[in-house]
């Protein structure tokens, strides 16, 4: 990883932990993934040699600057969804201090709205941290988005494990996918589509 990079993040992580401590409305809050978690998902994008990952929740950035490091040698680009302008806009900012915003595509959007235009296999590796409620709704076309031999991976599956029970159920039952609980962060659900 690049020298600046691994600076830049510890900051970015001391910055959201210190604005989370506050008592504010929830969707203030930066919520990043855990320095673990983002580490555990470099692995993956790399072990995959993922060039097309889509992120569900952008916040700040913090873990889009994880995916978009891991996809950097590929070539690779992280398409970034965030609904909210103001968090878009501190993540735009952040991506252009790292100096990776070359690899990412931030799109203030809705994902609902967003993952029913994608076409069939459009996405290597897809990566859920967002409004857990939807999740169960966007399954369907989640599984459409990624390719065979694509990874999922949903974050909180084990802080918050009872707000995802339908949805984890949804994926257990589903012919073709592979799912296994992983104790690092919050929990990391991780989903293989076969091949």
């Amino acid at each position: 990883m690049d020298s600046k990079l691994p600076a830049f993040l510890r900051e970015l992580e001391r910055l959201g932990n210190g604005n989370d401590a506050q008592p504010q409305d929830r969707s203030h809050k930066m919520l990043n993934i855990t320095p673990d978690t983002g580490e555990f998902l470099f692995l993956l994008i790399r072990a995959l040699e993922a060039k097309r990952a889509l992120e569900i929740g952008t916040s700040n950035g913090y873990s889009t600057l994880w995916l978009a490091r891991a996809v950097q040698p590929f070539g690779g680009t992280v398409t970034t969804l965030e609904v909210s302008p103001h968090k878009a806009e501190m993540a735009r900012s952040n991506f252009g201090r790292a100096e990776l915003q070359e690899w990412i595509e931030l799109k203030v959007v809705d994902a609902c709205v967003f993952i029913k235009q994608q076409g069939q296999d459009a996405f290597d590796f897809v990566f859920l941290d967002s409004d857990r409620k939807e999740y169960i709704s966007w399954w369907r076309d989640l599984q459409r988005v990624l390719v065979k031999g694509g990874l999922l991976v949903i974050d909180n599956a084990i802080s918050h494990a009872n707000e995802m029970e339908d949805f984890v159920r949804a994926i257990r039952q589903t012919q073709g996918c592979i799912a296994v609980l992983v104790p690092v962060g919050k929990g990391e659900l991780v989903v293989l589509k076969e091949a």
